[in-house]
């Protein structure tokens, strides 16, 4: 007898968990679900975990590994256009964890909550004999109808990032010891990338009404391109030429263009990924001033299915993995 067809994430989605999604779940097609708030406005709701060793490496620093959860899900409801509420906490720890661990994780979530406004509202602890994992649902607030979903793209629009991507790729590389041919300074930058995500909240709150779709970056961004082409029935391309690359980053690929590949999926950069149509150009140029992140068109969406990813003479790039796999 041949053994039953393996599930990704997301055929594990389609087939045990969207038939028990409610209305607000968006068929679990989308990264977060929408219930109605106060008067003129919705609640997005958004839950994420990170699991030690997977999303975070064993001994990085635990007020770092608190940022990083809270600012994971940050990022998805920047993604959305919405502005943060509050979140609930989930922790299940190993012994390893002890009260030292827990004073610094928790001076890691004072932090944030300051520097987002937000609060922890309540969750559970539990204990488990590792490796550790934690979880936070975040709670954010938009006016009705204006949250940026996955599949308004439409043919013939533009697709935009923010800021630079492929350094957490590339830190984690150099945090597991591989050596990028980059300068000190360059390395550590490319580590923090990796441990401390920066959630796009102000500018992705400006892009509700520009943007026709939108998501984070999260497993790597052909992969995620991807999605959003599959919930707005659409194909996508992207020219590999244009990617924004840090210094940092341009400094590693030019040692090791092989790096590219990292680059194009190796996740980890929390940088929004949106459609708009081509008028929208000057209005972006404008926000990307006015918020202090670069905007940077990289492709198109058209008629078909796929992600395809095109060299600067026009050819498409073979990539033997285009994102981070879950299962």
């Amino acid at each position: 007898m041949a053994a039953p067809p393996h599930l990704d994430e997301f055929a594990r989605i389609a087939r045990f968990f969207a038939p028990l999604a409610g209305a607000g779940g968006l068929g679990l097609k989308d990264d977060v679900a929408l219930i109605d708030g106060p008067a003129g406005t919705q609640y997005v709701l958004k839950t994420d975990a990170i699991v030690e060793g997977v999303h975070y490496l064993p001994g990085d620093p635990p007020r770092q590994v608190a940022q990083k959860l809270l600012r994971v899900n940050l990022s998805d409801l920047a993604a959305k256009g919405a502005a943060p509420v509050g979140y609930l906490l989930t922790t299940a720890l190993p012994p390893a964890c002890d009260e030292a661990w827990l004073e610094e994780f928790s001076a890691g979530l004072a932090a944030d909550q300051a520097e987002y406004g937000i609060a922890l509202l309540g969750g559970d602890s539990v204990a488990t004999p590792g490796p550790a994992t934690l979880s936070v649902a975040a709670i954010g607030i938009v006016k009705a109808g204006r949250a940026v979903l996955r599949s308004g793209a439409r043919a013939g629009q533009l697709v935009f990032v923010s800021g630079t991507l492929g350094d957490a790729a590339l830190g984690v590389l150099a945090a597991k010891g591989r050596d990028l041919g980059v300068g000190a300074a360059e390395c550590a930058y490319l580590v923090d990338r990796f441990r401390l995500p920066r959630p796009r909240l102000n500018l992705g709150a400006r892009l509700a009404g520009i943007a026709s779709a939108m998501m984070d970056i999260s497993d790597g961004l052909v992969a995620d391109f991807g999605h959003l082409c599959d919930a707005s029935g659409l194909a996508g391309v992207v020219e590999a030429g244009r990617v924004p690359l840090s210094q940092a980053a341009h400094a590693a690929l030019a040692r090791d263009g092989g790096l590219i590949a990292s680059v194009l999926g190796g996740g980890d950069d929390y940088e929004l990924l949106f459609t708009a149509p081509k008028g929208a150009e000057p209005a972006l140029a404008g926000l990307a001033r006015e918020t202090g992140v670069g905007v940077t068109a990289i492709g198109w969406v058209e008629m078909g299915q796929g992600v395809r990813v095109l060299d600067k003479g026009g050819k498409e790039l073979a990539l033997a993995v285009k994102g981070y796999e879950h299962f």
